[in-house]
């Protein structure tokens, strides 16, 4: 079963990254649960939480990697 994830919102549309390219569908297709960085499953447009899990742990993961030998921004000021 195809995944994609799910980019962005544009006012009724929804953003989907599908094989590295964007494509739109509108967001009323979609599940009224569904979020930016969810992985759906791209015949159903149900929300594949286990995928979606699975993504989100391997992002931050990368973001944390990044940041390992970084020296953080001079102040008080965190993103």
């Amino acid at each position: 079963m195809p995944k994609v994830t799910l980019d962005r919102f544009e006012e009724a549309l929804a953003v989907l990254v599908v094989d590295g390219r964007e494509v739109t569908r509108p967001r009323a297709e979609l599940p009224p649960e569904a979020r930016e960085g969810d992985v759906l499953d791209l015949d159903t447009l149900k929300v594949d939480a286990r995928a979606t899990r699975r993504l989100k742990a391997e992002v931050r993961r990368a973001r944390e990697q990044a940041q390992k030998h970084k020296t953080p921004p001079p102040g008080d000021f965190d993103l």
